[in-house]
């Protein structure tokens, strides 16, 4: 069975929030890649457009973009995801996973791209304890 963990940010507000995505909802992500947008109501937000824009697998390694397939690879990098440079013009060979979302992957980030009719603060707020 496959689990994520889906981090949603929202440009608004600049407040994110993390859904756990589990059963039919990790198996509706399988497959899709970086860039691509999926409707929310697989994730329970009705009426909203999410863009996937990144991830990583089980041991932190990240997901590239422009990396096609979702196997792990070792490549050579100036800058980007994976690697900051320090020093101009360094490269380093560094892990980097592929765009495509696959059952090795923990994390997926991901932005609101449409709002739907409630605001995400409803469906992530928690109840109010009653006073006593």
């Amino acid at each position: 069975m496959v689990d994520f963990k889906i981090i949603l940010s929202d440009p608004d507000t600049g407040r994110s929030y993390k859904i756990d995505a589990t059963g039919a909802a990790a198996r509706a992500l399988i497959g899709k890649r970086i860039g691509d947008e999926i409707d929310g109501g697989v994730l329970g937000l009705a009426g909203y457009k999410i863009r996937i824009t990144g991830g990583t697998d089980r041991t932190g390694i990240p997901a590239r973009r422009d990396l096609p397939g979702s196997a792990r690879r070792r490549i050579l990098l100036s800058e980007g995801v994976g690697f900051h440079p320090v020093i101009k013009g360094q490269r380093r060979r560094k892990s980097v996973r592929g765009n495509e979302i696959s059952a090795d992957f923990v994390q997926i980030n991901a932005v609101v791209q449409q709002r739907g009719a409630k605001p995400l603060t409803e469906y992530f707020e928690e109840p109010k304890a009653a006073a006593e």
